[in-house]
């Protein structure tokens, strides 16, 4: 069972993936289309807690970074 930490994590990454999906789609701009659906994903596949703050916060800066 995972604990609370990672759970809200995978929520706030969630969310952030959906954002980024959606403005990728709005904008027909690929890469943020991408790193959207990845960090939607990635959380199923990370075990350890603090690799998943660490991958999500390098996920959402590239978000930012690749957003236009």
């Amino acid at each position: 069972m995972p604990s609370p930490g990672a759970l809200f994590a995978s929520l706030i990454f969630g969310i952030i993936g959906i954002v980024a999906f959606r403005y990728g789609k709005k904008n027909a701009v690929f890469m943020p289309m991408l790193l959207g659906i990845v960090l939607m994903v990635f959380p199923y596949f990370v075990p350890q807690t603090w690799l998943l703050y660490l991958i999500g916060c390098v996920l959402t800066a590239a978000v930012w970074f690749f957003r236009n």
